[in-house]
């Protein structure tokens, strides 16, 4: 059977799986075990703002952003030379975007955006089929990944085909697991998940990302990191390779900020260095950004990082970023990032509570100063805590609460100013007055 074929047949057989009655959906989309489907839906979001009215806020919200059409685009392209069986020039364009180390306008490595594509339907037929943590006994859950084994095997030299398969595996081994506590996962799952990462690690030590100059292997080795471990120096070693191979790739120096977090293998002492090391390091593409990235998820996920951060050198580097990147999807994230995920429901604890108003007040200036459209999936990941987990059944209601959330926001930034009658309507250079 053609490779085609065999990752199209799980999916057939799979379609029916995401319709099972105990599975809900809430309101903004995402997907809900039993008893959860909240009762109201929102409305979708307009793909044109509406004409400005009086005492209203007027925001373009391209639907596709211009960040989503090229990931689409790219995503789509590998998934047609993987389904094409043209692993030949799928490699090829692979190795020329990443040795160019060209990316979207967002930042997006193209390169894996390419992979993520070749990989898609091994990867979709096996989250389907895990969906509720339990498959069907019936479902062909090695097919997909067993006829990527087979291109592996006529490609043993290609290290952008190894990384691909790796990745495969690691993602399969994630839908085995999914995100839970680890005494929450079935003895079978965390089973099957070790299984997928000890291949992926064996395919991967064949390959030396910094001897082949290949910014995905190196991105596929600190993925290892999460199913297998390793000790603080080794996961800083790898995270630096990565770094040194793709300097301009944020997503790095965010991942190794969460994976020196101590529920991870490392230390807050050692997550407050490596991020004045990374500022250090890459002064002079970021100013002081990496800081800023490097802590970007773990003082989100941790209120202990987050009540030890330094403040004036975290909102240092988020002005940092702005100053060297003028795409309005950076924007949007580091303003979502600001209300929606560091200004959400207080902790409890007086000094992360105050480090998080702090940064929640930085989206004022960020908005004002930078702001021209508005990317809702964004402030709805965002609200969510960027979880990499979250599995969204209906993207325009998911979309609709983060543009909920994003016009809330800026109803009460602009309150003053709409209080007196006018409007604020958002253009190419940012927020403007209007009156009636």
């Amino acid at each position: 059977m053609a490779f085609a074929e065999r990752l199209m047949a799980p999916l057939v057989q799979l379609r029916g799986k995401l319709a099972r009655p105990d599975v809900t959906m809430a309101p903004d989309g995402v997907l809900q075990g039993p008893g959860k489907l909240r009762a109201a839906e929102q409305p979708c979001v307009p793909a044109t703002p509406a004409a400005p009215r009086r005492g209203d806020v007027t925001i373009p919200c391209p639907d596709p952003t211009a960040e989503d059409r090229a990931c689409d685009m790219h995503r789509a392209r590998g998934l047609k030379l993987a389904r094409l069986d043209d692993w030949t020039r799928l490699s090829a364009e692979i190795r020329r975007t990443s040795g160019a180390r060209q990316k979207t306008l967002g930042g997006t490595p193209v390169a894996e955006l390419l992979a993520y594509g070749a990989r898609a339907d091994v990867v979709g037929a096996a989250e389907h089929a895990l969906l509720l943590g339990r498959p069907d006994p019936k479902a062909p859950l090695l097919d997909g990944i067993e006829a990527l084994e087979q291109v592996l095997a006529e490609h043993p030299d290609e290290p952008v085909i190894a990384a691909i398969v790796a990745n495969a595996h690691m993602d399969i081994g994630w839908a085995w697991r999914g995100t839970g506590w680890e005494v929450e996962v079935p003895a079978r799952n965390r089973e099957a998940f070790a299984a997928h990462f000890d291949r992926a690690a064996d395919i991967l030590i064949e390959h030396d990302a910094r001897g082949e100059n290949c910014p995905m292997l190196a991105a596929a080795d600190c993925a290892l990191i999460t199913g297998r471990g390793g000790s603080p120096r080794e996961v800083v070693s790898r995270y630096e390779t990565w770094i040194e191979l793709d300097p301009h790739n944020a997503r790095a120096f965010r991942a190794m900020g969460t994976h020196l977090l101590p529920r991870w293998h490392g230390s807050y002492e050692r997550l407050e260095l490596e991020a004045r090391r990374a500022a250090g390091r890459t002064y002079d593409l970021w100013g002081t950004g990496a800081y800023a990235w490097v802590m970007f998820d773990a003082i989100a996920q941790d209120s202990a990082a987050c009540a030890r951060l330094d403040l004036d050198f975290f909102l240092d580097g988020l002005n940092d970023i702005l100053k060297r990147t003028n795409d309005q999807h950076t924007v949007n994230l580091l303003a979502a990032y600001c209300t929606n995920t560091m200004g959400a429901t207080p902790t409890g604890h007086d000094e992360t509570d105050y480090i998080r108003i702090q940064i929640a007040a930085a989206a004022d200036e960020i908005v004002r100063e930078h702001l021209t459209e508005l990317h809702p999936m964004l402030w709805a990941h965002a609200a969510r805590g960027f979880d990499n987990g979250l599995r969204v059944r209906c993207a325009d209601k998911f979309a609709a609460s983060g543009h909920a959330d994003a016009l809330r926001y800026l109803n009460q930034l602009f309150r003053r100013e709409l209080a007196t009658g006018k409007s604020v309507v958002f253009t190419q250079d940012g927020p403007e007055l209007q009156s009636f």
